[in-house]
C-alpha cells in the first residue's frame, strides 16, 4: 500500500477549526507500529437488528490489512455475514489507531497456512490445528480509513499539562481510491 496522506479529521462539534498546519501530525509509520505490535484489538460489528457488538480479538497486520480468526458460530462472525462493515481499534486508548473497513472471509487454506505461521510467531503456540479442526473463520479487514489519537492535551492556546511533553494529536489517513 502506498503511504496514505495524513489530514486532520473532521470534528463537527469543535469549538474552533483545526489548524491547517499538518506538521504536528503523527506519521504513518507510527500507526503501522501500533497496528503490528498490539497484542489485543477491539472489534466492533453490528448485529442484524442494528445493535452494536464489541469484542476483543487477537490479530495481525499483514499485506496492508488486519486479519483475525474466530469460530463460525460466534456473534462477530454472524454479524459480519449479515453486514461486513467493522471497526478495529488497537489496545492502548492513549495511543489509539482506529481502522474502519470491510471484513471478508478468506476460505483459501493455503492463505490460512501462511497466516498461521505469522500468527504463531506473534502469539506463540500453533493455531493451525485449531483452525482446521473447528472449521474456523479467517477474516481480512481491508481498511477504508484509519485515524489515530494520542492522549495528552494541547490546543493552539494552551500548553500540555505538567509532565506531558507530547501534544494530543488527532490524525486521519484515507486509503487511495476510497
Amino acid at each position: 500500500m502506498l503511504e496514505p496522506k495524513a489530514s486532520r479529521p473532521h470534528w463537527p462539534d469543535a469549538l474552533q477549526n483545526p489548524p491547517n498546519d499538518l506538521s504536528g501530525l503523527k506519521p504513518w509509520h507510527w500507526a503501522l507500529e501500533r497496528l503490528e505490535k498490539s497484542h489485543n484489538y477491539w472489534i466492533a460489528t453490528t448485529r442484524p437488528d442494528g445493535r452494536p457488538h464489541l469484542m476483543v480479538v487477537w490479530g495481525i497486520w499483514w499485506q496492508d490489512a488486519f486479519w483475525f480468526s474466530t469460530g463460525p458460530r460466534t456473534q462477530k462472525a454472524r454479524n459480519i455475514v449479515a453486514g461486513p462493515h467493522v471497526v478495529i481499534g488497537t489496545e492502548k486508548a492513549d495511543e489509539a489507531v482506529i481502522l474502519e473497513g470491510t471484513a471478508e472471509e478468506i476460505k483459501d487454506r493455503a492463505v490460512w497456512k501462511q497466516l498461521a505461521q505469522i500468527y504463531n510467531a506473534k502469539y506463540g503456540g500453533d493455531v493451525e490445528p485449531i483452525l482446521m479442526a473447528s472449521d474456523g473463520c479467517i477474516f481480512r479487514v481491508t481498511p477504508r480509513s484509519l485515524s489515530a489519537r494520542t492522549s495528552t492535551l494541547k490546543t493552539s492556546r494552551t500548553q500540555p499539562p505538567a509532565g506531558n511533553s507530547e501534544p494530543r494529536c488527532f490524525v486521519s489517513w484515507i486509503r487511495a481510491g476510497c
